[in-house]
């Protein structure tokens, strides 16, 4: 679903060294092969044909090396002064895969898509924690949208709206509705994630000499954060792009891959472009058992922009965020329910629960790293992973105190 790196042609090294691996070696060819081929080789042989597993060989090695290698990451972690990190069990597990991928030595295409992924990963979360306190709203949308469509007006309106309600507005830094919308919200109140492409890919006026641009080079870290730094999430008619954006973001949010946030869908006053859309989703998936009857409750479709900032204003009325803990789900809110609401929970959203019911309780410690949401409340249970739609009916309730 996500693009990778760009791909290589056909006619390249990977797909070459392919198919000489399916040759049969001659008696000589083993001695000239490079330490990392003959160990493909072997693992395949091992495999499929002597009944001797290279892999399990291979963890063997690491095991006997274990204890000194993992002394040498411990003493890098000191040097580095992350040992009382907080995450230290983290970075050890990275350098541990990284000393992994160093000892199978990995193709070098694949390395490097290993070490730019990582690099521009760090580069991101360190750029876009000046934004962390913002709220923040992604719009997708047609960068073909001529600046004279009805889409173009709807896009600056609902920039200015989310403005107006103290949202920065993130898009991916092109023309069309993307430019639109950082009008309407102006250059303060812009984010643009821009992508790195061979040829010129210049971003919009806005946004194109803003400390919020950023540009990326790979697109699914670029898809990675559209999402990740976004509250809700605003679509607007468009092209192939737009519906892959659109449908993989509610499998994220359907797979619990992605928190639950508002998934507005904006159309003209009369527009049929989401009606359509609804009907397709509606008459081809729900009917069909492909999708679940509650799953249509994650969209919400708007034809102006004052709908639009009110739905993302009523989601938050009261409710904050969600948080696993172990194997509960908290959903974190400012204002603490009625003790009737919490039964009602416990009645009319059982279906929620894996096992257990609902309760309204407080922080549980190993949420004070977020010190700043300590003292909201939570509803916590044992979630089932599956009913996303439900979930946002349960949020929906939290919402009306």
């Amino acid at each position: 679903m996500l693009d990778t790196a760009p791909r290589r042609a056909p006619w390249r090294r990977s797909e070459a060294h392919a198919f000489t691996r399916r040759m049969p070696h001659s008696p000589h060819e083993g001695a000239t092969r490079s330490r990392r081929d003959r160990r493909r080789q072997g693992r395949r042989v091992g495999i499929f044909h002597a009944g001797v597993n290279m892999e399990n060989l291979l963890d063997r090695h690491y095991h006997v090396d274990q204890p000194e290698l993992r002394a040498c990451i411990d003493e890098f972690l000191r040097l580095a002064g992350a040992s009382a990190s907080d995450q230290v069990d983290l970075y050890r597990a990275m350098l541990w895969t990284c000393a992994r991928i160093a000892q199978e030595d990995l193709d070098r295409w694949d390395v490097k898509i290993l070490t730019n992924t990582l690099g521009e990963l760090f580069q991101a979360f360190g750029e876009l924690r000046h934004y962390h306190r913002r709220r923040k709203v992604t719009v997708f949308g047609s960068a073909r949208t001529p600046s004279d469509a009805a889409e173009y007006a709807l896009a600056t309106a609902t920039g200015r709206a989310l403005a107006q309600d103290g949202f920065m507005v993130i898009t991916g830094a092109g023309g069309g509705v993307m430019q639109a919308a950082h009008e309407g919200a102006g250059e303060q109140n812009s984010l643009g994630f821009n992508i790195e492409l061979p040829f010129e890919q210049e971003p919009n006026p806005v946004i194109h000499s803003s400390p919020g641009l950023f540009t990326f080079r790979f697109f699914f870290i670029r898809k990675l954060f559209l999402v990740k730094e976004a509250d809700a999430l605003i679509v607007f008619p468009g092209g192939f792009g737009t519906q892959d954006e659109t449908f993989e973001l509610l499998t994220l949010i359907q797979t619990g891959k992605s928190p639950l946030v508002p998934v507005i869908l904006m159309d003209v006053p009369g527009g049929s472009y989401w009606q359509s859309w609804q009907e397709f989703v509606s008459t081809q998936m729900a009917a069909r058992g492909r999708i679940s009857a509650h799953d249509s409750r994650l969209v919400h479709v708007a034809e102006r922009a004052e709908d639009a900032a009110r739905e993302i204003a009523r989601f938050y009325h009261n409710f904050h965020s969600m948080r696993w803990v172990g194997k509960e789900l908290r959903l974190r809110y400012a204002r603490a329910l009625p003790q009737p609401v919490v039964q009602r929970f416990n009645r009319e959203f059982a279906d929620l629960l894996e096992t257990g019911e609902f309760a309204q309780v407080t922080a549980h410690s190993s949420e004070h790293d977020e010190i700043e949401l300590v003292d909201l409340v939570r509803i916590a249970f044992r979630f089932n992973h599956r009913d996303y739609g439900r979930l946002r009916q349960l949020i929906d309730v939290i919402n009306e105190y």
